[in-house]
């Protein structure tokens, strides 16, 4: 069973490994094929037409799916691989762990947020942004840049207590769980990231910068939690819901899957904790 670990708990030998599947992926040309789909979705959701991967009930259900299937690309790459999560909440400045040399790199020079340290820098050679949104080819990131520090543990519990999945009108405006996480509303956790880290980050091609995962993999075990806080209050919406992903409704890409079949996570992975 792959267990998901927090960042801050890695060995130097999985931080390693974590990054040489990364580096493969990308030189395969597989990684970017994960940007093109997340920059698809990112493009086509809206509030006011068919929505899946944002701004909709299945934001959780879909970014699980996405993320088994990077976790299973990095394990295809080398199986002792798991995907981390950056608890934000805690490691909340630019000089935590996972911003090292040795890890992910640090954050972009200030005149045109290059990042300049890392295996994935464009010194490095190894990390060329072929799906992009602009020119520029190298990782970019400006860490606290966006005004907002990261959310706190206090702010987090606030998500965690609300009782209902999800309601209508199912899009950004939403109240319940899935738009205060998803950060549409409320004391915003999820987007603030992509904010505060910066760079292709606060873009649709934020795969792009690998602590997507690591961010995402938190938004996931979030999720987990809040339905083991709340077992009561399943997914919603449960069925004839125009231009959203009901419970039992497959999602695109992949046709095979439902958010029905992704409510227990433990049946692909587990949780350091």
């Amino acid at each position: 069973m792959t267990v998901r670990k927090n960042q801050s708990a890695l060995t130097a030998d999985e931080k390693r490994r974590f990054v040489a599947a990364l580096l493969e992926l990308k030189r395969s040309g597989r990684y970017d094929e994960f940007v093109t789909t997340h920059n698809a979705f990112i493009v086509s959701d809206t509030d006011d037409g068919e929505r899946t991967g944002h701004r909709s009930p299945s934001f959780l259900p879909w970014h699980r799916r996405f993320l088994l299937e990077f976790e299973r690309a990095l394990q295809s790459v080398d199986a002792s691989v798991a995907l981390p999560y950056w608890d934000w909440s805690v490691d909340r400045s630019p000089r935590a762990s996972l911003w090292a040399p040795d890890f992910l790199g640090g954050t972009g020079r200030e005149r045109d947020g290059r990042v300049t340290d890392g295996p994935f820098s464009a010194s490095s050679g190894n990390w060329p942004i072929n799906v992009r949104v602009d020119g520029r080819t190298f990782l970019r990131r400006s860490l606290g840049g966006g005004g907002r520090q990261l959310p706190t543990p206090a702010e987090v519990e606030s998500v965690l207590s609300i009782p209902t999945y999800d309601m209508a009108p199912w899009n950004s405006a939403s109240d319940g769980f899935r738009n205060h996480l998803e950060g549409w509303r409320g004391v915003n956790l999820h987007n603030r990231v992509h904010v505060w880290v910066g760079g292709q980050m606060a873009t649709g091609v934020s795969p792009n910068d690998p602590v997507f995962w690591l961010h995402h993999a938190f938004i996931d075990k979030l999720w987990a939690e809040w339905q083991r806080r709340h077992p009561g209050s399943g997914y919603l919406p449960a069925a004839g819901t125009p231009n959203v992903i009901d419970l039992r409704e497959t999602m695109r890409p992949w046709h095979d899957t439902s958010p029905a079949d992704l409510l227990n996570h433990t049946a692909h992975y587990t949780f350091d904790a």
